[in-house]
C-alpha cells in the first residue's frame, strides 16, 4: 500500500495537474472560440452596413463553419443583388432553407424583378415565397396581366379596396385598371370614403388624382375637413349637389361624432335631405358606430336607421355591444344574426349568440354552441365551460416531453441559429428565425422547442411557441411565471393577487425585462417615463434615474405599486383597473354605465380594441396562474364580477389629479 501511495505521490499529482491543465484551456479555448464567433458576426454586421464588401468577405472566411455564416452571405449577396446571376440567388435559397433568410432573399429578389419587369422568371418564384406583401402581390397581379392571364383581374381590383397607403408598385396596376374601366369612379369614390374612414388624408389626396377632372376636390376643403370639420359645414362652402363634396361633408360630420356623436347627429339632420339615400344609410351606420363606442343608448335608434345596407359587420358587432350593455338580449341576437357567416363564427359572437339563447330559455341552442367553444382555450372557451361545466373530450393539457426530445431539438441548426441570434440580443432576427424554423412543427415539436427556450430563459418564445399547439398541450410552458420570488415580495406588500399580476405582466411583456413599446412604456410591467417618475415621487425615492426601470426589482415594484393604487381608485375591480393599466383610469371610469353589468359586457363593449383585447387575455391569464399556484379562485366569471353604474365624475386620481393618464 506504501508502495501505491508513492507511486501516486511522485506521479499522480503530476498527471492530474497534466490532465487539469488540459481542461482548463479546452475550457478556455471554448470561450474564447464563443466570443470569438459574436464578435466576429457583430463585426460583420458592421462590415455590411458600412458597405465594407472586403471586411465582410474576411470574416464570411473566419465564420465559414458557424451555423450564422448564412447571414454573412446573405449581406454580401444583397450587397450586389443587381449584379448577382439567377443561379447565385436560387443556390443561397436552396442551401439555406432551413433559414427565414431564403424566404427573405426570395422577396428582394423578386422585387427587383418586378422593377425590372422580368415577369417570367417573376412568375416562377412568386408561388415559392411563404411572407409576402402589398407590392408583391400587386407585382404578381401584373406579371399575370402581361402574360394575359385575364382572371388576375379580379385580384387587381380586390387589392384596389383599402383605406391604407399603398406602395408605388400598385401605381401603374390601378392606372391600367382605371384606364380600362375596370375600377369604377363609384369604386374610387368608394376607396375615398375608406381612407377617410382610416383618417388618412394623404391617401385621400392621392385618389384624387384618379378622379376625372370635373370631380376633383380642392385639397384644402380635405384639410378643412379633418382639422375644422364643424367650421366647413357651417360657412357651407361645399356644393352638396357634387358628390365629392358630399363626400366630405359626410366626413366632417364623421370626424365630429369622434368627438360629440349627438351634436354630429345634430349637424347631419339638418342637411341629412340632400343627401342619397345610400349615403344616409352609410352615415346612420357611422353615428351609430361613434355613439356605440361613446355608449350612448341613442346609439341603436341610429343603426336602426341605417338599415341593412349601411350595416358591415364592425357596425353590428357594436350594435351587438350596445344592446348587452342595455340587456336587450332579442336585439343582441338579432344584430349577431344579420352577421356575415365569418363574422357569426368568431368565439366572441357564439358566446354572446349562446348567451341570448338562455335568456330565452332555449337551452338547447345554447348548449349546441357553447359546447364546442369550451373546447377551445381562450377567454370566450373559458366562460363556455363555465357555463357547460368540465368539457368533456378536451384536448389534453400539460402534456410533457422528454428530455431526450429537448435535446434534440437543440441540435437543429436552425434552433441553434436563433438562440446565438438571441444570445448576442438581435432579437428581431433570433424571433423570426426561431418562428421560421418552428412553423410547420407538429404539436411535441413545439412543446420541445418551447421547454429548450424557456430552459435558455427565452420565455416570450417559450410561451408563443407552447401557445400553437393544437391538441398536445403544456400550460406550464405557455403561463409561465418567471422571477416569483421577486414578484411574491411586492405583490403582499401591496395587497395584490399574484395570479392577476402575473396575468398581467404575461400580457404585458412575455416576461421580457428589457422589453420597450413604441411609446416607450419599459420592462416587464412596461412603465411609462411619465408614470415612473410619479410613482418615484409618490414613494419618496430621491435622485431617481429614469435608468433604473429597466431593472427587475424597480420594475415590478413601480408597476405594482402603480397597478394596486389605480384599483384603489376603481372600486377595488380587477377588471377596471386592468382597463385602466392600458388605457388609463380616466376612460376606465367612463366606460361604466348607469347601471351594474356583468364584467363580461365591460370588457366587451371597451371602445378601444386594444384594450378591450388586454383586458379579456389579463384575466383569462389570470384564471391559469390561479390554477397554477393552487388558489381557490379559479372562476373567470367570478373574477370578471360585476361593474358598478357610474356616479357622478370623480377625480382621477381622487386628491391627485395630475396622476399619470388621469387626462385621458
Amino acid at each position: 500500500m506504501s508502495w501505491v501511495k508513492r507511486l501516486w505521490g511522485r506521479t499522480g499529482f503530476n498527471w492530474l495537474r497534466a490532465v487539469g491543465v488540459v481542461i482548463v484551456l479546452a475550457v478556455g479555448m471554448s470561450g474564447t472560440a464563443y466570443a470569438d464567433e459574436d464578435s466576429d458576426f457583430l463585426a460583420a454586421r458592421e462590415a455590411f452596413r458600412s458597405g465594407n464588401s472586403a471586411q465582410l468577405a474576411l470574416y464570411a472566411e473566419r465564420l465559414k463553419t458557424s451555423v450564422l455564416l448564412p447571414y454573412v452571405q446573405y449581406w454580401a449577396l444583397s450587397a450586389r443583388l443587381k449584379d448577382a446571376s439567377a443561379d447565385e440567388i436560387r443556390d443561397f435559397i436552396a442551401r439555406n432553407t432551413d433559414s427565414v433568410l431564403s424566404d427573405r432573399l426570395r422577396g428582394d429578389w423578386l422585387r427587383l424583378l418586378g422593377q425590372n419587369q422580368d415577369w417570367q422568371t417573376y412568375r416562377n418564384e412568386y408561388p415559392l415565397l411563404v411572407k409576402t406583401d402589398s407590392s408583391l402581390q400587386c407585382y404578381a397581379v401584373r406579371a399575370r396581366l402581361v402574360q394575359g392571364e385575364t382572371l388576375a383581374l379580379k385580384d387587381g381590383v380586390a387589392l384596389w379596396f383599402s383605406g391604407k397607403d399603398l406602395p408605388a408598385a400598385c401605381s401603374p396596376l390601378f392606372s391600367q385598371l382605371i384606364a380600362d374601366k375596370l375600377i369604377s369612379d363609384d369604386d374610387i369614390w368608394q376607396r375615398f370614403r375608406r381612407a377617410l374612414e382610416e383618417a388618412n388624408p394623404s391617401l385621400v389626396k392621392a385618389l384624387i388624382t384618379y378622379l376625372p377632372a370635373a370631380q376633383r376636390l380642392d385639397a384644402r376643403l380635405i384639410d378643412r375637413a379633418t382639422n375644422a370639420p364643424e367650421s366647413l359645414l357651417d360657412n357651407r362652402a361645399l356644393a352638396l349637389d357634387q358628390r365629392g363634396d358630399r363626400e366630405l361633408a359626410l366626413y366632417a360630420i364623421g370626424r365630429m361624432a369622434r368627438k360629440d356623436a349627438n351634436t354630429a347627429a345634430s349637424k347631419w339632420e339638418g342637411i341629412s335631405h340632400r343627401f342619397t339615400p345610400a349615403e344616409r344609410h352609410y352615415l346612420w351606420g357611422q353615428l351609430g358606430l361613434f355613439a356605440a363606442r361613446q355608449h350612448l343608448p341613442v346609439a341603436l335608434n341610429w343603426f336602426e336607421r341605417a338599415t341593412s345596407e349601411g350595416m358591415n359587420d364592425d357596425l353590428l358587432g357594436w350594435k351587438v355591444r350596445t344592446a348587452l350593455r342595455q340587456g336587450n338580449w332579442p336585439t343582441a341576437q338579432s344584430g349577431i344574426d344579420a352577421m356575415s357567416p365569418a363574422a357569426r363564427n368568431e368565439p366572441a359572437w357564439r358566446y354572446w349568440l349562446a348567451r341570448t339563447y338562455k335568456q330565452q330559455g332555449k337551452l338547447v341552442q345554447a348548449n349546441a354552441l357553447l359546447a364546442p367553444l369550451s373546447l377551445e382555450h381562450d377567454f370566450y372557451g373559458l366562460l363556455a365551460e363555465e357555463e357547460l361545466g368540465p368539457a368533456m373530450g378536451a384536448p389534453a393539457i400539460n402534456v410533457k416531453v422528454s428530455s431526450d426530445e429537448v435535446a434534440s431539438m437543440g441540435r437543429v441548426a436552425d434552433i441553434q441559429r436563433a438562440l446565438l441570434l438571441y444570445r448576442l440580443d438581435l432579437r428581431f432576427d433570433a424571433n423570426n428565425e426561431w418562428n421560421w424554423a418552428t412553423r410547420n412543427y407538429d404539436d411535441r415539436r413545439l412543446l420541445a422547442a418551447a421547454e429548450l427556450a424557456r430552459q435558455k430563459n427565452w420565455y416570450d418564445r417559450a410561451i408563443n411557441t407552447a401557445n400553437r399547439t393544437r391538441q398536445l398541450h403544456d400550460f406550464d410552458l405557455r403561463f409561465l411565471a418567471p422571477y416569483r420570488d421577486t414578484a411574491k415580495i411586492y405583490a403582499k406588500q401591496y395587497g395584490l393577487d399574484e395570479a392577476w399580476v402575473y396575468g398581467l405582466m404575461r400580457q404585458e411583456s412575455r416576461f421580457v425585462s428589457q422589453a420597450k413599446s413604441g411609446v416607450g412604456a419599459s420592462g416587464l410591467m412596461q412603465i411609462m417615463p411619465a408614470t415612473a417618475r410619479w410613482i418615484a415621487a409618490k414613494l419618496h425615492l430621491r435622485n431617481f434615474q429614469a435608468a433604473s426601470i429597466h431593472e427587475l426589482d424597480t420594475n415590478m415594484q413601480f408597476g405594482m405599486y402603480y397597478l394596486k393604487t389605480i384599483q384603489q381608485g376603481l372600486d377595488g375591480s380587477a377588471v377596471l383597473a386592468t382597463a385602466a393599466y392600458n388605457a388609463g383610469p380616466g376612460r376606465a371610469r367612463r366606460w361604466r354605465g348607469n347601471s351594474v353589468m356583468e364584467g363580461a359586457i365591460y370588457a366587451e363593449s371597451i371602445p378601444f380594441s386594444e384594450t378591450r383585447d388586454y383586458v379579456k387575455k389579463v384575466m383569462y391569464n389570470a384564471v391559469y396562474y390561479a390554477r397554477s399556484f393552487g388558489q381557490s379562485n379559479t372562476s373567470l366569471k367570478a373574477r370578471l364580477g360585476t361593474i358598478g353604474a357610474a356616479v357622478g365624475t370623480p377625480g382621477c386620481g381622487g386628491e391627485d389629479e395630475n396622476a399619470p393618464a388621469c387626462d385621458q
